[in-house]
């Protein structure tokens, strides 16, 4: 057995960072809603909704946007198929709804969570920036009463609310505090900490987290705090991490990034690394199904170099690099074989090491592909595949180089 504490020095754990959560951690994925507001995406039909939601439960993912239902007959008609494959199937995963704070607004949700029988968190959303607040000409007491409106109109329906700020990361000290306490006494029991523009870097989103955690306590009551970072920055996947690691309970995030903008968290990314560096362990082989699902079902296509999900994250035909996974597989050691190349092991999500072969590539490339695909592996055949990579401009594809094999009359498995 690999003894793999010897083998990898991690810095990454030098000095205790990034610090362990003491919390219990769960995630509210996004694409169906928040990621559907990208102005270059396919709203999906309904039969793909419900699978990408199945996905989302294989995944572990503790509850969904379903929609908003108030912008609309499809939207509302939507979130009430999505809910009864809910309460259908019995899943686990558990929904939620967007909402204005406003009455017309939640009573939608209330109507869907009645007839179908589940419970729906209203997702109560109010600007809170004073640039926005400038922009729209809204006082504090206008946004006071708007806050108190909708909390107590959600609870009076029977609805769980959650009470989002957005804009959070450019709002307040004092704003946020009147808000989200005004918000606590009025019955709701979670708040959702906004990064509505992608502004906060993760020094910010930790202090702001940390900011709020005071707010709650200060209420005395058992309130939720939750993180939804976009990505203006590219700093959307280590905002969610320092939300975490400073308290946040429950992280937002859409797969594949999508979203308004240049998106929202990639949760696909968040699931991978709080599972590499120990933080949850949901089982994440389904990740790339999920994600290509939902590249099909957006028409959002999915970069080659895209982390773990990508063409290329596993794939090389270099011969250096290829050389050394080779010896790592002859070991008989899949985690080996995984890591001695990639900071991510493939296994672990559903995939593998791929050798392919190409002008940068060395001899094994070709043995191994040969052995791998039940080849006779002579220094002939081994040598014609070589020299056509060596003279090509790019990887050949594994039909070029199975016409290579049958040209010298090689089979798989002669």
């Amino acid at each position: 057995m690999t003894d793999r504490d010897a083998l990898i020095h991690d810095w990454n754990v030098v000095d205790g960072l990034p610090s362990r959560p003491q919390q219990k951690i769960e995630f509210d994925d996004e694409t169906l809603r928040d990621g559907l507001q990208s102005p270059s995406v396919t709203d999906p039909p309904i039969e793909k909704k419900i699978e990408i939601l199945h996905l989302m439960e294989k995944l572990g993912i503790h509850t969904a946007d379903i929609g908003l239902p108030a912008a609309g007959p499809r939207a509302r008609a939507d979130v009430r198929r999505l809910a009864e494959e809910i309460a259908r199937s019995k899943l686990k995963i558990t929904a939620n709804c967007a909402a204005r704070t406003k009455p017309e607004d939640i009573d939608p949700i209330a109507d869907v969570a009645d007839a179908v029988g589940i419970p729906i968190e209203a997702c109560t959303f109010l600007g809170s920036s004073p640039i926005r607040m400038y922009t729209e000409g809204w006082t504090i007491d206008q946004l006071l009463g708007l806050t108190e409106t909708a909390v107590r109109h959600g609870v009076k329906r029977g609805l769980p609310v959650m009470m989002v700020t957005e804009d959070s990361t450019r709002a307040h000290p004092e704003t946020l505090r009147r808000i989200y306490t005004t918000a606590i006494e009025c019955g709701a029991r979670r708040v959702c900490v906004a990064d509505t523009t992608g502004h906060a870097t993760p020094e910010g989103t930790a202090a702001l987290i940390r900011f709020i955690r005071k707010v709650v306590a200060d209420t005395g009551e058992d309130v939720k705090i939750d993180w939804h970072g976009h990505n203006d920055r590219g700093l959307g996947l280590i905002n969610c991490m320092a939300a975490a690691a400073a308290g946040a309970h429950r992280i937002h995030g859409t797969a594949l990034g999508v979203g308004e903008r240049v998106g929202n968290a990639a949760l696909d990314q968040v699931l991978v690394n709080f599972k590499l560096l120990g933080w949850i362990d949901n089982d994440l082989a389904a990740l790339g199904h999920y994600c290509r699902a939902v590249s099909d079902a957006t028409d959002v296509p999915i970069p080659v170099s895209y982390p773990v999900v990508g063409r290329d994250a596993f794939r090389t035909a270099t011969g250096v690099h290829a050389a050394a996974v080779i010896k790592a597989a002859k070991k008989g050691d899949t985690w080996l074989t995984d890591t001695i190349y990639s900071g991510v092991p493939a296994g672990m999500f559903g995939m593998e090491q791929i050798i392919e072969i190409g002008p940068m590539s060395g001899a094994s490339n070709v043995s191994y592909w040969l052995e791998k695909r039940g080849y006779p592996v002579t220094d002939e055949l081994v040598q014609a595949i070589f020299g056509d990579a060596k003279s090509a401009a790019r990887v050949l594809s594994d039909a070029e180089v199975h016409a290579i094999c049958a040209l010298r009359g090689a089979r798989a498995g002669a």
